[in-house]
């Protein structure tokens, strides 16, 4: 396992199996034998070495830390992508209640080996992306789903946004993560299923860069936004108290049945 001292740049990635603790004992034992052959089958078909990475063992959850060396953008579409292959293979041929489903979470930042475990709030941040009912809702609602996973805004920034993946914008959704002390952007998938919400659909560009600059069909003009492009189906109503200059503007008139 690759060794550093004190706090180094590291990706962190964590995976727990969902209703562990409804198992009997036999299950239980099970789980905790397949889930990490689960894992390793997945990291050596995404050509990643595991010799290079600390894990962290806690019963039916696994979190793995390694120095950050460039395979970031291969953990979060490689590695996820077999990981769900693995799955579907094990899950096929299980009556529901034998199934394992996993929620799974990827954050980077500095870490430490510390003497019982892993120090750092990078770690604490992933363990709270875990344990995020926006996990616990992908999988309630996409019941033929074996895995939903949340991407911390950094992480998809610098992997799915900056183009290194195969994935796109549209797989995703933007939540917002508030657990304990944590309170964060992330970003949701569910591979093979459409997570996006009504509000959600954005072009890969916009999502790269909402907030950061405007679309470029959009113009100052005395430090208020106009937009000159327009949007079918989407009105907007005001109600004027007092005079109103509109020259150069456009009115429209219409019933309330449009």
């Amino acid at each position: 396992m690759a060794e550093w001292s004190g706090f180094y740049p590291c990706t962190c990635i964590a995976v727990d199996a969902e209703a562990y603790g409804g198992n009997n004992d036999l299950r239980q034992s099970e789980i905790q034998h397949d889930l990490p052959r689960l894992t390793s089958r997945a990291a050596r078909n995404a050509g990643l070495d595991r010799a290079t990475w600390q894990i962290q063992r806690k019963g039916d959850e696994e979190l793995v830390v390694h120095p950050m060396d460039g395979t970031e953008p291969r953990l979060v579409d490689d590695f996820v992508r077999h990981l769900v292959s693995e799955l579907r293979g094990y899950n096929e041929l299980r009556v529901p209640a034998a199934r394992m489903r996993l929620r799974a979470a990827v954050h980077h930042g500095p870490v430490e080996l510390a003497d019982n475990g892993f120090a750092g709030s990078t770690v604490v941040t992933t363990a709270r992306l875990l344990s995020s009912r926006h996990l616990y809702d992908a999988l309630a609602a996409h019941e033929g789903a074996d895995l939903a996973l949340l991407l911390s805004d950094d992480v998809y920034r610098s992997t799915v946004a900056g183009g290194h993946t195969t994935l796109t914008g549209g797989d995703f959704r933007r939540v917002v993560v508030d657990e304990k002390e944590c309170e964060a952007v992330a970003w949701l998938r569910v591979p093979g299923r459409d997570v996006r919400g009504p509000g959600d659909v954005l072009p890969d560009v916009e999502l790269a860069t909402r907030g950061r600059r405007p679309l470029a069909d959009d113009h100052r003009d005395g430090g208020a936004m106009v937009r000159n492009d327009f949007r079918g189906g989407q009105n907007n109503v005001n109600n004027f108290n007092a005079p109103v200059d509109l020259r150069g503007g456009v009115v429209g008139f219409g019933s309330s049945g449009g």
